[in-house]
């Protein structure tokens, strides 16, 4: 790609020479297909000259460490050197599985707040509970330290088998609980929710393409379908992808059989694609799939299969128009290299992939350039080139060249925005606020089993929003009578999210009760529900902070 900067341009004259030595010493030990002609004699000896006869010692390995990043960034945005101590933190969120205590947390109040033990885990078998406070750990005080959240969270983590030795203030308990856990695996969930929004209108969030999410979404089906699913929504909004073969296999479960899911096209041009097997489970089932800015990569070939087959209704904002295909290759040292070996195809045959001979600096901004042309607010600002025009079988007309376009276009909802909301929200006041609603609440909350236990019970407090502007008060926030009456729905839906959250139904608690606030989840039950006749009202059942470790 051209580079303009001076700086850039001597980075790369620089890595240019660093070249010879670095494929040479990493990557050739790595790949003995790859032959030395590849490495161009020149650079190799000039390095080698550096190593051996520069006047001062030259540590080549921190070199090459510094070099690699910005070698592997001349290619495109979606390649990455990733140092050997960076790729297990990189790779736990696909692989499914980590070593730790089992606690969903956080800090807002400088202290480790549990907001839910997850099921069957270490900590849940050691006696920890919701609500609880971690302010000891190995005999080191951690509340009110200002200690950094990832420095916490490393403490808390360890090989499994291990023992980690608490100290827990609880509730109207005087003394510090001593807790011993022992560390075990934990599993990482790519499935958010799945739920009930109506008694037909099933709901599931994915929040990655992770080694287990087919396993994952074919458990979520069988429970859904059990509670009477006839419809679903399947949510891909903010899911940035991982897995290809995910994708096809969930893709699978919606096509019926010898549609093509997706095809890709290597530098020898290659084509290989990939078909449907007629097998799934969901292959006749009414079905959204809601898609914005953060569906990236794996997303958007599940959403331009569903699309490309006329399967199912696209509902949201363009998606990421990420269209190339990494894989990684492990470096002796314990590194490795995501490099960019295809690009993939929809079965129309558009590319996805949004432009980016621009440089990655005017690429990483495309989705702010996007809220700045008003591209969040009207489909009328999205302007696609014919060139990369294409037709569904069924007749519609689709683009290519810069991320998916679903076929019913949902606007940023910034209903309730104003003054007082965004100083509430800004300032963690509104969040602080349902923890310690929580709190005064945890007995009840944590007995809570169902969906429809956890509506009676964040909907029957009639004082929730007075009670929530008294509180901001006291942080120094007056709530206006005029911006409270534009923002009170709001405030008040985030409150009762938030809190049903902190409810052992975790983020199925959340999406029930968010919902209701969501504009786009409410289209989509729109357009899956049958239309009401003339004179009949239809209405609609009203319905992550921290971290885990």
């Amino acid at each position: 790609m051209p580079r303009t900067s001076r700086h850039t341009l001597i980075a790369t004259i620089v890595v240019a020479l660093a070249l010879g030595f670095v494929v040479g010493r990493f990557v050739i030990p790595s790949f003995r297909g790859v032959t030395s002609d590849v490495v161009p004699r020149k650079l190799g000896t000039t390095l080698a000259l550096i190593e051996s006869k520069y006047v001062d010692p030259v540590d080549m390995d921190s070199i090459a460490e510094k070099l690699l990043p910005k070698l592997v960034e001349e290619l495109d945005p979606h390649s990455v050197y990733i140092p050997a101590k960076e790729l297990e933190a990189v790779n736990e969120p696909l692989e499914g599985e980590f070593d730790g205590i089992g606690v969903i947390f956080n800090m807002v109040t400088d202290t480790v707040v549990v907001l839910n033990v997850i099921p069957g885990g270490p900590s849940d078998k050691a006696g920890i509970l919701n609500g609880d406070r971690i302010m000891y750990i190995d005999d080191s005080l951690v509340a009110g330290r200002q200690i950094d959240q990832n420095q916490i969270v490393k403490r808390l983590r360890g090989p499994r088998g291990t023992k980690v030795n608490l100290r827990i203030a609880r509730g109207a308990v005087k003394d510090l609980v001593p807790i011993t856990v022992t560390r075990g695996v934990i599993t990482v969930k790519s499935i958010d929710a799945a739920l009930m929004l109506t008694p037909e209108v099933g709901f599931i969030k994915l929040l990655q393409f992770s080694k287990n999410s087919h396993q994952e979404l074919i458990r979520a089906i069988e429970k859904l379908k059990a509670e009477g699913m006839k419809k679903l929504i399947f949510d891909l909004r903010g899911n940035s992808g991982g897995f290809l073969d995910q994708a096809i296999l969930i893709a699978n479960e919606f096509l019926p059989g010898n549609n093509l899911i997706v095809y890709t096209v290597d530098r020898q041009g290659k084509r290989v694609g990939e078909y449907s097997d007629g097998k799934g489970r969901l292959t006749e089932i009414p079905l959204a799939v809601l898609i914005d800015e953060g569906s990236a990569s794996s997303s958007e070939i599940l959403a331009g299969a569903i699309q490309d087959n006329d399967r199912g209704t696209l509902i949201g904002r363009r998606s990421f128009g990420k269209g190339l295909v990494q894989q990684q290759f492990p470096y002796s040292d314990g590194s490795a290299l995501r490099l960019t070996v295809a690009r993939y195809y929809t079965p129309t045959g558009r590319s996805i992939q949004k432009p980016y001979a621009k440089g990655n600096e005017e690429y990483g901004n495309d989705i702010l350039n996007r809220y700045k042309h008003k591209e969040f607010f009207s489909a009328d600002s999205i302007h696609f080139s014919e060139a990369q025009r294409f037709t569904t079988p069924k007749g519609r007309v689709v683009y290519g060249g810069g991320g998916i376009m679903p076929d019913i276009f949902v606007p940023l909802d910034t209903t309730g925005i104003t003054r007082f909301y965004l100083e509430v929200a800004g300032r963690n006041i509104l969040y602080k606020f349902t923890i310690e609603y929580s709190d005064r609440h945890r007995a009840e909350l944590n007995s809570i089993k169902t969906v429809d236990q956890l509506r009676r019970f964040v909907y029957r407090d009639k004082n929730m929003l007075s009670d929530f502007v008294a509180y901001a008060a006291r942080y120094g926030v007056k709530a206006d009578p005029a911006q409270l009456k534009i923002s009170g729905n709001l405030i008040l839906n985030q409150i009762r999210s938030y809190v049903a959250r902190n409810s052992p139904l975790e983020d199925t608690g959340f999406w029930a009760i968010s919902a209701t606030d969501d504009n786009v989840i409410q289209r989509a039950i729109s357009e899956l529900s049958p239309k009401p006749a003339p004179g009949v009202t239809f209405t609609v059942e009203p319905f992550k902070d921290g971290g885990t470790f």
